[in-house]
């Protein structure tokens, strides 16, 4: 029989540095914010909206939010309309300055 070698202790997640950890969540506010709008926007094209035969009644009024929400979301890490990236400068700017 083989013996299995004892597999090393886990390693301690590394720390990094202040600013990295700040342009990441700089960044990840810029891009719920992009999606939001990008929601917003799917909404106001009829994305979503109750089919006149056949429709899903209140459920599906209720629940096409979150569709146009999972889109948004997608077409963000997609790479969006870029409005992600010029808040995430601006944002970047205000907290450096």
């Amino acid at each position: 029989m083989t013996a299995i070698p004892a597999l090393p202790a886990p390693r301690s997640n590394p720390q990094l540095p202040d600013y990295i950890q700040n342009d990441a969540k700089l960044r990840e506010a810029a891009q719920k914010l992009e999606a939001s709008f990008l929601s917003e926007m799917l909404k106001s094209a009829g994305l979503g909206a109750p089919r006149e035969a056949f429709g899903g009644g209140a459920g599906e009024e209720h629940f096409s939010s979150f569709l146009r929400e999972a889109q948004a979301n997608e077409m963000v890490k997609a790479g969006g309309i870029g409005l992600a990236q010029s808040l995430f400068e601006a944002m970047k700017v205000q907290s450096n300055a």
